[in-house]
Order: structure tokens, then C-alpha cells, then sequence
């Protein structure tokens, strides 16, 4: 595949930088193409070296004849999702909506937003 190639499908990806207090420096991940991480000092360095490092991963897993992962940009969602939870939090939150005048799915969605 030529750079050119790898560049555009490497966009595709999300790529996230954050700073780790744990690690006292910033961390950039791509979970949809590596488990690691690029870290260092610099944001806008470990973005600039997080996204070379994707693009070699695609060129390994091309390389390798592998089909490339799907970009979460190019997943359908359907919006739902089964949450397992202990019933006594089940019945707190519950407690919780009706205090608010709102729909256990409201309130859960609305409290995961602030998270």
C-alpha cells in the first residue's frame, strides 16, 4: 500500500492524547489499532508520534495480509445497551429518576452525559 494510502486510512482512526497524573506525562492511545500507548512530555509531539505509529501498524497488518479494523467512526450504533448492575443500585437509581420526574433511561442517560 502506498504512503498515500496509509496516511488517508490512518486518519480514520480516533486517536486520543491525555495527560496521566499517574505518569506524569501525556499519553496517546489508538485502541482501535494498538493496545500501547506513545508517551512523552509533549502533546503535540506524542499526537505527531502516536500518529506515525499507526500508520506503521497499518502497513504491519497490510503487510501481514490481515484486514484492516474497522474505524469506530464507520460503526452503527444502535443507541442501547444491556447495563448489568446490582439490584440494590438498580433500586437507588430508580429511587433517584423518580425523585427527578424522570424516566429511569433519562436519568441514567442524562447522568452518564456529565460523567
Amino acid at each position: 500500500m502506498i504512503h498515500k494510502k496509509i496516511k488517508e486510512m490512518a486518519a480514520r482512526y480516533a486517536k486520543f492524547v491525555e495527560w496521566s497524573d499517574q505518569d506524569h506525562c501525556f499519553i496517546g492511545r489508538c485502541p482501535e489499532i494498538m493496545s500501547g500507548g506513545i508517551h512523552g512530555p509533549d502533546e503535540s509531539r506524542v499526537y505527531a508520534e502516536l500518529c506515525q505509529a499507526v500508520e506503521e501498524m497499518l502497513e504491519l497488518i497490510h503487510a501481514d495480509g490481515q484486514p484492516l479494523p474497522e474505524p469506530l467512526a464507520a460503526k452503527k450504533f444502535s443507541g442501547k445497551f444491556v447495563l448489568r448492575m446490582e439490584p440494590a443500585l438498580h433500586r437507588r437509581l430508580a429511587a433517584k429518576a423518580l425523585a427527578a420526574g424522570e424516566s429511569l433511561n433519562s436519568y441514567c442517560t442524562r447522568t452518564l452525559v456529565k460523567a
